[in-house]
């Protein structure tokens, strides 16, 4: 008699995220660019850090508004994340982000992209758009200040490395052989 086996999915199942924000202890303070939020208490992956909030506005008064805090969350709907009751309000743009915005039933959530340490601080890609309009000359991350100093960040290839340890190596055993 036959056997059926089971397959194993070479998917990986879609872990489901909370949209609940946790209770983790937050703090806005000094950074880089000004004010931003950090974790007082470590945020595990994925978590559900905070919510992004504020009055909703439509498009035309997005169109009047002089906030920098929109944020568009379908061809309708904008919030206004102005008021300093959102303290989401506080997370700073990064190149290499630990959070990311996701939208769910017209609202947004800041989740976290890998595990974020007690004084960190949060941080999330603004996207290109918003990038070159009003970040491309001030970003503080130490890719984007190298660009503008013209100094390429100095990467060391792993055969640069191995060929430094060989070499360290080799005047080792000499030195000992002497």
């Amino acid at each position: 008699m036959a056997t059926k086996t089971k397959k194993k999915s070479a998917k990986k199942k879609a872990v489901r995220k909370s949209y609940v924000p946790g209770d983790f202890e937050l703090r806005v303070g000094r950074s880089k660019t000004g004010l931003g939020l950090y974790a007082e208490s470590e945020i595990p992956k994925g978590a559900c850090i905070i919510e992004y909030v504020g009055p909703q506005i439509s498009k035309d008064e997005e169109e009047t508004i002089n906030s920098l805090y929109l944020f568009e969350v379908n061809a309708r709907k904008t919030i206004d994340g102005s008021p300093r009751w959102n303290t989401a309000r506080y997370i700073n743009h990064s190149c290499r982000p630990n959070a990311e915005p996701n939208i769910h039933k017209a609202r947004v959530f800041i989740h976290a992209l890998r595990k974020i340490k007690p004084g960190e601080e949060i941080a999330y890609d603004y996207g290109k758009a918003y990038f070159n309009a009003y970040l491309k000359e001030v970003c503080a991350c130490p890719k984007c200040e190298a660009k503008r100093s013209g100094k390429a960040p100095k990467k060391k290839t792993l055969a640069k490395k191995m060929a430094g340890k060989k070499a360290t190596n080799a005047t080792a055993k000499k030195k000992k052989a002497a």
